[in-house]
């Protein structure tokens, strides 16, 4: 699962956000509004597509709880902010440190990765949560719910003081 730690060099996104919680989780129809408005996007960096969590702030997982609601982002990379589509925000992810795993199988199976990476791997590691947004990347090995779809998850860090 885990991969590797990296510094992310800052990133362009346009995408559409909506708030929703863990327990009223409407993801699936985010994503249902998003992609038939990807073709507009005319500034697209590579075919990668994004999805995000913006956490209000860094006390989310302190105190979680999973009605507590955080902004849920579909997205893609793009090269500048120059045209923006309609209805469609921009949202930039700050240079820092990343976590990154690799989640192998079923989407809906993401919440197993999940649980290692906050009650395994954080409680080993030398890194601590930092206040960033969370995000996958679902490239061209992500297939949905086939068992042999990855996609990357990435978890922003910072060393433990």
């Amino acid at each position: 699962m885990f991969s590797r730690i990296e510094t992310l060099s800052e990133k362009k996104l346009l995408g559409k956000s909506k708030r929703m919680s863990f327990l009223n989780n409407t993801t699936r129809e985010l994503w249902q509004w998003f992609q038939p408005r990807r073709p507009e996007i005319k500034n697209v960096v590579g075919t990668d597509l994004y999805s995000l969590e913006v956490y209000d702030d860094a006390s989310f997982f302190k105190t979680f709880n999973p009605a507590n609601e955080f902004n849920k982002w579909a997205a893609v990379e793009v090269s500048d902010f120059d045209h923006i589509p309609a209805e469609l925000d921009k949202l930039i992810i700050p240079t820092g440190l990343y976590a990154v795993f690799i989640h192998k199988g079923p989407a809906s199976e993401g919440k197993k990765t999940y649980e290692y990476i906050f009650y395994n791997w954080f409680t080993s590691s030398k890194y601590e949560l930092d206040h960033r947004p969370h995000f996958a990347i679902m490239g061209p090995k992500y297939k949905a719910e086939s068992p042999d779809s990855e996609e990357e998850i990435w978890i922003p860090v910072k060393k433990k003081a």
